[in-house]
């Protein structure tokens, strides 16, 4: 059975949910998500001899919501990981993020490859530092009209994913995963500066059969402070891209999965695609190829959780 409980960890409280005994797994969301995201991997993940924990990250679901957006940097995200570990009184951990969480999970390796025994990112590939500040960069590349910098105005996404909670996460679930219209077609997320972001999205009849109405209630109850805390992280793009400048050129040295559908928006973004065919040169220790996943979208271990949960056995027990 999965147990719940509160940590603290690095100045906040942060809710976790664990299952299992053996080697550390610890599962990082990302947006907007919570430690449900993971519901596939526990029993699986618990059964092939691996201690799986999922916290909601700072900002989301039970987790402390602090009040302050440079609260909210890469290297308090990092932190919090690195404290997490040491609450659960483990020196090393095994390391997995989905969308954000993946950023966190790559950059606990950068950061500390002491305490991390491998990584694995799904969605989002390794970070690898640009020369211009992400937020900079999109604005000049979408004229403001990239969700980044949509998210980037005080206020604005908050009020309008607080809204309507539920029908503003069915949407957003609907509209990345490989079911959409569209999907997979190499379109960027860009925001209608008049009507929101929302305002583009198809409202679905029907959920998707990987995402039920017990997923969408369990995600909508996380949200029950609105969003501007999970906001916050994306407020902070220039800020960690200031904060990561010591390890420009670096790249993560222990074993690493990526894996990603072939339907997600994510890895169509711009530069993405040609890092992701870089990556087994650019990356000492990634396993094995990328895993790209035929038919899904951004939701990766909610949409194709078999095959999701075969790829992060392997690779724990080829590295464990």
């Amino acid at each position: 059975m999965v147990e719940h409980r509160m940590v603290d960890v690095n100045g906040v409280r942060l809710h976790i949910a664990e299952q299992g005994d053996g080697p550390l797994v610890v599962l990082l969301h990302g947006f907007p998500e919570s430690w449900h995201s993971w519901h596939h991997q526990f029993g699986p993940l618990a059964d092939a001899g691996f201690r799986v924990v999922a916290p909601d990250q700072r900002g989301y679901g039970r987790s402390d919501h602090p009040r302050d957006v440079d609260a909210y940097t890469i290297l308090h995200l990092v932190g919090d990981v690195v404290g997490l570990v040491q609450a659960l009184g483990e020196e090393k951990a095994y390391v997995v993020g989905h969308d954000w969480g993946a950023p966190v999970a790559w950059h606990t390796a950068l950061l500390r490859p002491d305490m991390v025994l491998g990584v694995a990112g799904l969605s989002v590939p390794p970070p690898f530092r640009g020369t211009q500040p992400p937020l900079a960069a999109m604005d000049e590349r979408f004229g403001g009209r990239f969700y980044w910098n949509y998210f980037n105005r005080p206020g604005v996404a908050d009020a309008e994913l607080a809204k309507d909670t539920r029908t503003a996460l069915r949407k957003i679930f609907y509209w990345a995963s490989g079911d959409a219209p569209g999907a997979g077609e190499g379109g960027q997320p860009l925001v209608d500066p008049e009507r929101g972001w929302l305002a583009v999205m198809p409202d679905p009849e029907v959920l998707p059969e990987w995402f039920t109405e017990d997923d969408l209630d369990a995600l909508t109850e996380s949200f029950s402070q609105g969003f501007t805390g999970a906001l916050n992280w994306y407020r902070n793009l220039d800020r960690n891209w200031e904060l990561t400048a010591a390890w420009h050129g670096a790249v993560v040295t222990p074993p690493a999965l990526y894996v990603y559908g072939d339907r997600d928006v994510v890895p169509a973004f711009p530069g993405t695609p040609e890092l992701i065919e870089r990556l087994p040169a650019l990356m000492p220790n990634l396993r094995r190829e990328p895993l790209k996943l035929a038919g899904c979208g951004h939701w990766t271990q909610q949409e194709r959780p078999d095959e999701v949960n075969a790829a992060l056995i392997d690779f724990l027990r080829a590295t464990s």
